[in-house]
């Protein structure tokens, strides 16, 4: 009974995505109304983003004393 509860969930889930796409009116041109935002940069705060990144491997490796034995 619960392999059966799981393939449903799992079959649902599979073909929902044919579903579940964005509606929306269609322009003249073929495509959907309205402008898209301008795209967001991510570069502003990538060097902050790598220090944290450093500072987490570090820890974890402390943490898990892979490599800093002190």
């Amino acid at each position: 009974m619960k392999n059966i509860v799981k393939i449903g969930i799992f079959t649902f889930i599979l073909l929902s995505n044919f579903i579940v796409f964005a509606q929306g009116d269609d322009d003249e041109g073929g495509g959907l109304e309205g402008n898209d935002p301008a795209p967001t940069p991510i570069n502003g705060k990538l060097l902050y983003l790598g220090i944290v990144g450093i500072i987490f491997a570090v820890y974890s490796f402390k943490k898990y004393k892979i490599f800093l034995k002190n």
